[in-house]
């Protein structure tokens, strides 16, 4: 949904400028346009951007996707071996698993892995109030 950035940016006060607002865009719209596995880099995002407006420069999608990051509006990935990746922050939790080869990126949710998480917390006498699990492996051939 597109409108979900703009959205959060109008809540958060963050001034959506023309060119602000594509970059929100495209950044909404890579999942259902580029795959689940889509979390697009700086360079990435810049490539997309620029096909609908050429005057937009990467320093202006550095500054804007560091703006949206900063308010809490998209969420920055640093996986094993590569670049920074964004996607929205949504409410929703979810954990990725990452193809070391390909790149791919997996994002899945395990009731299991949950409760897990959290008796080890409540062993160490925690509550646990966030966690991010990135998983890395290599695809079995069939």
């Amino acid at each position: 949904m597109s409108d979900y950035i703009e959205k959060k940016c109008l809540e958060k006060g963050v001034k959506l400028t023309d060119q602000r607002k594509i970059i929100a865009r495209v950044v909404s719209e890579s999942k259902k346009t580029y795959g689940e596995s889509d979390h697009p880099d700086v360079d990435e995002l810049y490539n997309r951007v620029s096909k609908i407006d050429p005057k937009i420069s990467i320093a202006t999608v550095y500054r804007t996707v560091k703006i949206f990051e900063e308010a809490g509006i998209i969420t920055k990935h640093d996986f094993k071996g590569g670049k920074a990746r964004y996607e929205e922050l949504r409410e929703s939790h979810h954990d990725h698993l990452i193809d070391i080869k390909t790149g791919e990126i997996i994002e899945f949710v395990n009731n299991d892995i949950e409760e897990l998480q959290k008796k080890v917390a409540e062993k160490y006498g925690y509550d646990l109030v966030d966690h991010k699990l990135e998983l890395y492996g290599v695809k079995k051939k069939t």
